[in-house]
């Protein structure tokens, strides 16, 4: 249960993939647009996380180390195109907001690196808790990137109007420079946390 807990809280904020890592800018940058596409790419990958782990880490000591990352990226891609049937399915709208980015999923560096630092070394329910620690971090600020940009750029969020509607919304922030200048500005926040903790 230690492990467990361990894993998520280290997915969530020590090793956070966007505010600590710095990594999967591509999907980062790109949809968060608004906060339920933020959320549904994130829970899409935390998805695909979970199951990777898992099927990775059972077949740990059967794949030779010479095919261990094209082997890694088939089982990722399986789980990619589940996922995207699904989607496609289910919540055809949300699939249709999010396109390319779902088929990306299969190269995300989050994934992979996780497949390969983690589940090929680790057993099979450590991994999984590994994923879901990784994937509700990776929602978590996809999550609340997407809320800050929504709200500036068009005064909603979840489509409820939070702002008045006499008030202009700053469009720039629905645009691909808003996502860079919220990015930048959340990190910077963080960090400022960070160096007070650390100086206390």
């Amino acid at each position: 249960m230690n492990v467990a807990f361990e894993r998520i809280k280290n997915g969530i904020f020590n090793e956070n993939v966007i505010f600590v890592q710095v990594l999967a800018m591509c999907p980062t940058l790109a949809v968060t647009s608004s906060a339920q596409n933020g959320i549904g790419m994130g829970l899409a990958s935390t998805v695909v996380l979970i199951g990777a782990n898992l099927v990775i880490s059972l077949l740990r000591n059967v794949i030779p180390d010479k095919v261990r990352i094209p082997a890694f990226i088939v089982v990722i891609a399986g789980f990619v195109t589940l996922l995207q049937f699904l989607l496609a399915g289910f919540v055809p709208a949300l699939n249709k907001s999010l396109g390319i980015f779902i088929p990306l999923i299969v190269v995300n560096c989050v994934i992979l690196g996780r497949a390969e630092a983690y589940a090929s070394k680790n057993g099979p329910i450590s991994s999984i808790f590994d994923g879901l620690g990784q994937g509700l971090g990776f929602t978590v600020a996809l999550g609340i990137i997407g809320m800050v940009r929504e709200l500036l750029g068009t005064g909603k969020v979840f489509g409820a109007q939070l702002v008045p509607k006499a008030v202009d919304p700053a469009l720039i922030f629905i645009l691909a420079p808003g996502a860079f200048i919220t990015l930048g500005i959340m990190m910077a926040i963080m960090n400022q946390r960070k160096l007070k903790k650390s100086s206390k």
